[in-house]
């Protein structure tokens, strides 16, 4: 009997083992989208970046004629889209929505510090912090200089 209890123990271990790491690849197969929450997530974070860009004197301007509804769509199926959801970003590509604006590294900068303000108020976690500005890092040399 003590044999069995041994045995049946070591497979209930095992069995708890082997879930623990299904849970673990399956949490990791989860999308960035997901793990941010999903799209009321994202609209939380850019209804803040609006916010905090649109007081920023550093590069406001930019978006004096811009209404926040259009912006607020158009980031978040962007952001959606760029972090594996479901949306479709229907807008210009990154190049050609900001030609002609001669944006310079401390416009794009002074946004990244925004994006990171909005991330913050919302606690985004380390990971997804990291690869969500990793993914507007990327942007930047099709932004920058146009």
């Amino acid at each position: 009997m003590n044999r069995l209890s041994r045995r049946t123990l070591g497979l209930v271990a095992t069995g708890l083992v082997a879930l623990s790491l299904s849970a673990g690849a399956i949490a990791e197969d989860k999308t960035l989208y997901q793990r941010l929450g999903g799209k009321p997530a994202l609209e939380a974070v850019v209804g803040e970046l609006w916010a905090i860009t649109s007081a920023d004197e550093r590069i406001n301007h930019y978006f004096a004629n811009t209404k926040p509804e259009a912006f607020a769509g158009q980031l978040v199926d962007f952001l959606c889209q760029a972090a594996g959801g479901p949306c479709q970003y229907e807008g210009k590509d990154m190049q050609a929505a900001h030609t002609g604006m001669s944006l310079t590294d401390a416009d794009f900068a002074a946004l990244a510090e925004n994006v990171e303000m909005a991330l913050d108020k919302f606690d985004v976690p380390a990971k997804e912090h990291g690869e969500v500005m990793a993914m507007l890092g990327s942007l930047k040399s099709a932004v920058v200089n146009h």
